[in-house]
């Protein structure tokens, strides 16, 4: 459980004068659920584009499984599977179409037994020849997941999952996810839902405007702040930080 997987050290990364990332260390070991918060701009998508191999550091590193990101991308971009925020599939395939293609990109040859081990496992066997374009939002979220997982990746990165989901399939999700982890995945998860973090995450960060403010493991953390929920802390803790801002 203490093996890293994914290693990030003195991570930079500018936008013209705009910092997103300012020096973050981190590791994500392995086989955990790793709850990354903060707000909207604090710098999350960033720091997985990097590691995702979407975009370059200014300066720092990261490392997958041992392997550079920049050096070693084609080690780690199989490595690592990623469900963006966006709806970012063409929605003139039909599903099983658009995970055939997906694992295409990665030189995979989708078997019929791991296509419909993907297509049960997310509730999508019915939908399995429905047009794309044809599924609800909650349909559409899942197969952002299959597209993740076909080429069977170490490190799942899940950006803002459920985001605009129903609750019961918000539950079905929380349970896939605890499923990945039980195999060995591990699984980076951001969301603004704290409780999604609070139920499903080992361990929990907070970054806000680039800067990591918090690193430690769950159960300590709540223990450390008897009586108060996960909610209560980030905010408090993200007040703390703006008033040491004003001071400054």
């Amino acid at each position: 459980m203490n093996d890293p997987v994914v290693e990030i050290r003195g991570l930079v990364k500018r936008y013209g004068d705009v910092t997103a990332l300012a020096g973050v260390d981190l590791d994500v070991h392995r086989g955990e659920i790793f709850g990354l918060l903060g707000p909207n701009g604090a710098g999350k998508t960033t720091l997985i584009s990097v590691v995702a191999g979407l975009a370059r550091a200014t300066s720092g590193s990261a490392r997958v499984l041992g392997h550079d990101v920049v050096r070693d991308y084609r080690f780690t971009r199989r490595a690592v599977g990623l469900v963006p925020q966006e709806i970012n599939f063409d929605p003139f395939f039909s599903v099983e179409e658009a995970l055939r293609f997906q694992a295409g990109y990665f030189g995979v040859r989708l078997s019929e037994e791991r296509l419909a081990e993907i297509l049960d496992a997310l509730d999508l066997a019915a939908k399995r020849a429905t047009n794309a374009r044809a599924l609800s939002g909650g349909m559409k979220r899942r197969l952002l997941i299959g597209k993740a997982l076909v080429h069977d990746p170490q490190v799942l990165f899940l950006d803002e999952p459920t985001a605009g989901v129903d609750v019961e399939l918000r539950q079905q999700l929380w349970r896939h996810v605890r499923h990945l982890r039980d195999r060995g995945t591990t699984v980076v998860l951001t969301t603004h839902y704290l409780e999604e973090a609070e139920e499903l995450a080992d361990r929990i960060a907070v970054i806000d405007r680039g800067r990591l403010l918090l690193l430690e493991d769950k159960a300590t953390l709540l223990a450390r702040n008897a009586g108060q929920r996960l909610q209560d802390i980030y905010v408090a803790l993200l007040q703390r930080e703006r008033e040491q801002r004003e001071e400054r």
